[in-house]
């Protein structure tokens, strides 16, 4: 009988432990933070920033990096606004055909304006039109990374890290929200930049076989549509980033970058923070 109590003691104490140890696991999973970019974002994260001073006036886990998704997209436009003639014709490298994910459907042997590709990495979010600007840029996508990499520098993003130009999921391809306000104030230097990724439509051509053909592009970001004050920016989802959307908004002389990273009603917070901050000044 005692033997038969002590096995059953024994026996508790190891389903106490594996139980205890299980609920550990579970909490690492899901409620450690994303100290890296190495796995899913497991946080959330949001910046509102002043565009003209850089003070920063709202933040939750601003310097936390994370996976940002095409919001990548705003660093390789400027990097190729900075370095290329954007009225040069040019024709569609073949490593930039059938890219993954997002797209305006590029075809080997297409030609296209520099000008016009930028429009539809901006309002598209064309992972295929990320690549076609790299390459033509820098003549490798690798190329184009570090050049990515000193534009951030430059920007002073300086706990950020870019392996590519779309934000495709890669282990050492992050950002921080604070990092992409400050690239997105960079950017917004350059009245170019402002022109692109506030337009609403554009309408491009491209040269097939000897022919003019009209593509228009209708731009992802609801926020222009459905907010009188907004200016821009760039959507972002993948799986492993979750949503993500760097806006921006002016109002009364005031112009504001949000950043929202992993947020799932990302135009919502968004436009809050506009309207509560708008309310104040």
């Amino acid at each position: 009988m005692d033997e038969r109590i002590t096995n059953r003691s024994k026996s508790f104490r190891k389903e106490k432990i594996l139980i205890a140890l299980l609920f550990f696991l579970l909490f690492f999973f899901f409620a450690a933070p994303a100290a890296t970019a190495n796995a899913y974002n497991r946080t959330s994260a949001v910046v509102l920033m002043n565009a003209e001073t850089g003070e920063i006036l709202y933040e939750e886990n601003a310097n936390v990096k994370m996976e940002i998704a095409s919001t990548t997209k705003i660093l390789t436009a400027i990097t190729v606004i900075e370095n290329s003639d954007l009225f040069q014709w040019v024709t569609v490298p073949k490593q930039a055909v059938g890219v993954e994910g997002s797209s305006i459907y590029l075809r080997k042997g297409e030609n296209w304006r520099v000008l016009d590709l930028l429009y539809g990495l901006m309002l598209r979010s064309g992972n295929d039109a990320a690549t076609a600007l790299a390459i033509i840029t820098a003549g490798s996508v690798e190329g184009f990374c570090a050049m990515m990499n000193e534009t951030a520098i430059k920007a002073g993003a300086e706990n950020s890290h870019f392996t590519n130009p779309h934000g495709l999921h890669d282990a050492d391809h992050y950002a921080t929200a604070k990092d992409l306000a400050l690239i997105t104030k960079y950017a917004f230097d350059c009245p170019i930049f402002q022109t692109i990724c506030k337009t609403k439509v554009y309408n491009a051509t491209k040269k097939v076989g000897g022919f003019d053909v009209k593509v228009t592009f209708y731009n992802k970001n609801k926020l222009l549509y459905s907010y009188p004050y907004a200016t821009g920016v760039k959507t972002g989802y993948t799986t492993h980033s979750g949503r993500c959307l760097v806006s921006s908004a002016q109002k009364d002389g005031v112009h504001l970058i949000c950043v929202t990273l992993n947020v799932y009603d990302t135009y919502g917070v968004s436009k809050g923070l506009f309207e509560r901050y708008f309310q104040e000044v």
